[in-house]
């Protein structure tokens, strides 16, 4: 075997507060292979992007690299002088990070901050640097390239934005190449452009990858061998075969048991989320740090010393000393049958819903005053007890629906009632206290929904008294921690300030005030999508824990099509504001779909070896909504179009047609070519 280009070696990385030394990663080892990808992952705080500062020695001044060593091409680099530390960094070693914007300049057109990279390392004149600019641009196929070259940052879209930081990482062809959560803040759709074109330019390059994501399904996607981290510590490594198909660690099953894979079912399958949390650093128990989560503990030996790796096969180590007692194809233990809720009466009805924006005439609109077309015309039901999941790309009017829903905008036209009453005009100032009551909505990201001035109790007892429950203060206080118990958290976290509490902790916090007040409808805007796997299965189960007991109607948005499988009734696929499919999530996720549909499920990573796609990549953006293509909304993109007669889709718009009871797509296809339509998803039990 050819040298590692990357080896570290027993690294233990501490930083240094007023509170004292903090271990951050501890004996940590690995290597990278050349042109091998090696994926990271763990829950938040488990310490992967420790490791990937400390690789670039770009730790801060609390950060220090207190023991091992970090091998890059036999160099140590924990010892390299800082001067030979700047000639490696971005030309031998280079780093994608989470959010592109954080590594472009806001004031500096794209095609001169990629000239920087070939002119600073490699003295090139102004001309030449513009040219492999330009063909590094071509490289990372974005559509016309001189325009993007003379693009601000802002200009483009993520995941354009992404592709050039990609492009500039890559322009010195580096040995190694980190990404740091490449595509978390980025649509599915995009997602699977960008994994494809990373996978290419390796190839092409030669490049070796560390890989740091959450999505087991993405590093199933990318990478050769992956190490799973917890508190600081590799608990398991192995091929990426090896370890999906044959886990040795408690943590490692643990992961894969909070991920919706197919055939997961809320009812009869459910997810099983890791109890407990992950502990602070000071918290550390002796023996093994997963112990107090671990379904296999044993005290007096699990908890007795530190616990080595030790292998567990030719390719493959684990740090438990009881993977070879643990019987690893034993199911989870049975749920307790749950009967699933029949949908009642409708409770929220769409009619013709339109919302349009009107946009002031600017050198922006072509000196023309402009209409935005969020939402054209949608048109759905939701009844009680029922989940409808709206999904679709970024810029699609899932957030502006959501907006009207809530009052926050007013519809252009149409009808949207609850319960009979016509709330599409109705702002929420001019909302009664029982409507807003009866309509709330749990937000994406739990960080910025609560004041953190206050406790967490008083959080929930001032919803309570703007919702007039309860009639005094005693009786708020007792109902908040009904809330708590409710939403599964101790009672004493009432007196908690929010920054003393985890992300899926803050979420639980949120949830409980959206059903202070009992509502009939709850909207649920990417719930999970800030939350690790083992927590997104907890917050996914209490939320149809909730449901199933309130009888309360949710309307679940989304991108994330695996959360989406497992926990809707009905899925409403939207596409540049307007309604492409909408039918029970069997028939929206079972052939014949609309195209957008088959693209956005064809993109989706699962982390199961035993699951084949069929992947079609979508080409460009989605469309403005300042100026919407003539005929199908889709068509600019469609892969299908060919399989249309004539300028049909181009030159009239589809009107929504029924392909079974329930079940509408707004599509040209003829009857025969949706009737051949294949899965995109098949496993090998099928």
């Amino acid at each position: 075997m050819a040298d590692p280009v990357l080896e570290i070696d027993d690294l233990s990385i501490s930083f240094f507060t007023r509170a004292g030394e903090i271990p951050a990663v501890m004996d940590f080892s690995a290597a990278v292979a050349p042109g091998q990808a090696l994926g990271l992952v763990g829950e938040s705080g488990c310490g992967k992007s420790t490791v990937a500062l400390g690789v670039m020695r770009d730790l801060g001044r609390a950060g220090r690299i207190v023991g091992g060593r970090i091998l890059f091409r036999g160099r140590d680099l924990v010892t390299m002088p800082e001067p030979e530390l700047r000639a490696i960094r971005g030309r031998e070693i280079a780093m994608i990070y989470q959010e592109p914007m954080a590594s472009l300049n806001p004031a500096m057109k794209v095609g001169r901050q990629l000239m920087e990279v070939p002119m600073i390392h490699d003295g090139a004149s102004a001309a030449t640097a513009r040219a492999e600019a330009l063909a590094m641009i071509e490289a990372v196929r974005l559509p016309d390239a001189r325009r993007i070259l003379d693009s601000y940052p802002h200009q483009l879209s993520g995941g354009q934005q992404q592709r050039i930081v990609i492009a500039m990482a890559l322009m010195p062809k580096p040995a190694l190449l980190i990404l740091d959560e490449p595509t978390t803040a980025l649509d599915v759709t995009v997602e699977a452009g960008i994994v494809d074109l990373v996978k290419e330019l390796g190839r092409e390059t030669g490049a070796s990858m560390l890989f740091i994501s959450h999505n087991l399904g993405l590093v199933l996607d990318v990478c050769d061998r992956i190490c799973v981290m917890y508190s600081g510590e590799a608990v398991e490594t192995g091929s990426i075969e090896e370890i999906f198909a044959s886990m040795r660690h408690p943590y490692t099953q643990g992961l894969f048991r909070s991920i919706p894979l197919p055939g997961a079912d809320r009812t009869a399958r459910p997810l099983v989320p890791i109890p407990g949390n992950f502990p602070l650093p000071h918290e550390r128990p002796p023996g093994c740090n997963f112990g107090p989560r671990c379904g296999y503990f044993v005290a007096g030996r699990c908890d007795a010393h530190e616990i080595p790796m030790r292998p567990a096969g030719p390719d493959h180590a684990s740090r438990c000393i009881r993977f070879d007692e643990i019987d690893w194809t034993s199911p989870p233990p049975a749920p307790v049958a749950e009967a699933t809720p029949s949908p009642g009466p409708v409770v929220l009805k769409a009619d013709r819903l339109r919302k349009y924006y009107d946009v002031a005439a600017s050198a922006l609109t072509g000196g023309a005053g402009k209409v935005v077309k969020a939402n054209e015309e949608i048109s759905f039901e939701a009844r009680e007890a029922e989940t409808l999941a709206i999904v679709g790309e970024s810029g699609c009017g899932k957030s502006t629906l959501a907006k009207v829903l809530m009052g926050i905008e007013t519809a252009t036209d149409g009808t949207l009632t609850l319960e009979g009453l016509d709330i599409g005009a109705l702002p929420v100032e001019r909302r009664d206290t029982a409507t807003v009551a009866s309509l709330q909505m749990v937000f994406q990201n739990p960080f910025d929904t609560l004041n953190p001035s206050h406790s967490v109790g008083a959080q929930i007892v001032r919803v309570l008294e703007k919702f007039r429950v309860g009639r005094s203060q005693a009786e708020r206080e007792a109902k908040m921690l009904e809330l708590l118990d409710l939403v599964r958290l101790p009672r004493a976290f009432a007196r908690r300030m929010p920054r003393q509490l985890s992300g899926g902790q803050k979420q639980r916090i949120g949830i409980a005030r959206a059903f202070a007040g009992t509502p009939k409808v709850v909207v649920a805007d990417e719930p999970v999508s800030a939350l690790d796997v083992s927590v997104q299965a907890a917050v996914t189960d209490l939320l149809t824990d909730l449901q199933r007991k309130n009888r309360t109607t949710m309307l679940f948005i989304s991108h994330d099509l695996s959360i989406v499988r497992y926990l809707a009734d009905r899925v409403l696929v939207m596409y540049l504001g307007h309604v492409v499919e909408i039918g029970a999530t069997g028939k929206v996720f079972a052939p014949p779909y609309h195209p957008y549909t088959e693209a956005l499920l064809s993109a989706v990573p699962i982390a199961d070896v035993t699951v084949e796609r069929n992947r079609i990549l979508l080409q460009g953006d989605v469309p403005s909504a300042v100026d919407p293509p003539p005929g199908c909304p889709f068509q600019t993109r469609c892969p299908r179009k060919r399989q249309v007669p004539g300028d049909l889709c181009e030159t009239v718009a589809p009107p929504l047609r029924a392909l079974a009871p329930g079940h509408e797509i707004r599509c040209h296809l003829p009857d025969d070519v949706l009737a051949a339509m294949e899965p995109v998803i098949r496993t090998d039990a099928a």
